[in-house]
């Protein structure tokens, strides 16, 4: 059986800074062509950790191959193949838009148009301006657009879409689409959870610089976290269940209240777990097994 290539392949990486144990163990990968949201509260460990990845920041300890490469070895060929967008580029220049996606363009080898890029960030009207007059949103697709100018092979984001209103993130979520159907691998971490859901093929969530879990953002959790809750109110007393089968539960409570007279189910209500539901209790499970084990060791 042939397996789909990893992109990224991480086992047990580690980094500290003094005292504090930014990334604790990760294990992480990526097959080529797929996108994959890191999800975690601040402090987690994804910055570090896709730093760690762009070849930016040294490991302390861990096994770590991007492309096939090291990235604390890897060389001007690596880089022409992987775009980034980090978190704070904040591009201050006298050049303007168009000029800077134009020389970017150059560094790499088979670049997308950079008039199309600069209308994909929705950037037209300013393509004029410099870029140190840009507004702190139109500065952040700015970043996008010299992160993608290259058709890189592998695309780190870093919480991408900050400082965009609802229209531009839509448009920039119709960039990301076009850049997978390339063929472009991609790794998002975002807190936007809707933005996960709507793009990534896999969630990985990172707690404690560690992964917690991960799955598709429907199965994320596992089934139990998916499981709807009915609730209805009997004899003036809220009810609730947890179900896989929400519809025959309806149907039951449906009948039994039509036997007894009542048109409808007092308070009826069928809840599904969002993946920020799903998220939450995930982060939360973890913060509370950290804090038990921090206690049993102080004991």
């Amino acid at each position: 059986m042939n397996r789909t290539p990893r992109a990224v392949d991480v086992t047990g990486l580690h980094k500290r800074y003094g005292d504090k144990l930014a990334v604790d163990g990760l294990d992480l990968h990526v097959d080529e062509g797929e996108i994959v949201a890191v999800l975690g509260p601040n402090g987690a460990g994804k910055t570090t950790t896709v730093e760690v990845l762009e070849g930016y920041r040294h490991r302390d300890s861990g096994r770590v191959t991007v492309l096939g490469e090291d990235p604390q070895a890897a060389g001007r060929a690596w880089r022409a193949r992987v775009g980034m967008v980090l978190q704070d580029v904040a591009v201050g220049s006298e050049s303007t838009v168009e000029e800077l996606v134009a020389h970017y363009a150059l560094f790499y080898p088979a670049p997308r148009d950079p008039d199309e890029v600069i209308a994909a960030v929705g950037l037209q009207e300013k393509r004029k301006s410099r870029a140190r007059h840009l507004s702190g949103g139109q500065r952040r697709r700015l970043d996008v657009a010299l992160g993608v100018v290259g058709r890189p092979e592998l695309l780190f984001l870093d919480e991408p879409t900050t400082g965009f209103d609802p229209e531009a993130r839509h448009a920039f979520w119709e960039l990301i689409a076009g850049l997978r159907a390339d063929g472009t691998t991609i790794l998002l971490t975002t807190h936007y959870l809707d933005e996960a859901e709507h793009l990534a093929d896999r969630v990985v969530v990172v707690t404690g610089g560690h992964v917690v879990a991960e799955g598709s953002p429907a199965s994320l959790g596992g089934a139990a976290a998916h499981r709807s809750r009915v609730r209805w109110l009997e004899d003036g007393e809220p009810r609730e269940v947890s179900t896989d089968t929400p519809t025959r539960i309806v149907g039951d409570l449906a009948a039994r209240f039509a036997a007894l007279g009542h048109a409808e189910v007092p308070g009826l209500q069928v809840l599904r777990p969002s993946l920020e539901d799903v998220y939450l209790e995930l982060v939360g499970t973890a913060g509370r097994s950290s804090t038990a084990d921090l206690e049993e060791a102080l004991r």
